[in-house]
């Protein structure tokens, strides 16, 4: 994709702070961080979300975050990573390349509100006849 930020981030056309590198994915440092240590994993092949990846590269994205956080954990000294994908632009999907967040959090760090929520018991008749309805969609 000519235009995609990130594309042009593999391409070296942009700059970046590298992290990570192999043949399927980078991972480098998020510019707009949430928390110091805030890191992007996106495949070198432009994929725009979940729906389209190709297996490989996510298996491939999956692979590198473990090293990563790993790293993290040694680097950085975090109490949890918070690990975010966000799909579409319904979802909040800023730059429509696939990308996996990577949020190294402390104690005494503001709660993320995508990690916390109010627990409600839901509606168990919806909730069954939901799962019934993606079951039904998923195809081998």
């Amino acid at each position: 994709m000519e235009e995609c930020i990130f594309c042009k981030i593999v391409k070296g056309e942009i700059p970046c702070y590298k992290v990570y590198e192999d043949d399927h994915v980078l991972a480098f440092e998020d510019i707009n961080p949430i928390a110091l240590g805030h890191t992007l994993i996106i495949p070198k092949r432009h994929a725009e979300n979940l729906y389209e990846i190709p297996d490989e590269d996510l298996v491939a994205i999956h692979l590198a975050a473990k090293k990563i956080i790993r790293a993290m954990r040694e680097a950085l000294e975090p109490t949890g990573v918070a690990c975010l994908q966000l799909n579409g632009k319904g979802a909040n999907q800023v730059v429509m390349h696939y990308h996996f967040h990577l949020v190294p959090r402390h104690a005494g760090d503001p709660e993320l509100p995508i990690t916390t929520w109010e627990l409600k018991p839901g509606d168990k008749d919806a909730i069954e006849e939901t799962a019934k309805k993606i079951a039904a969609a998923i195809k081998s």
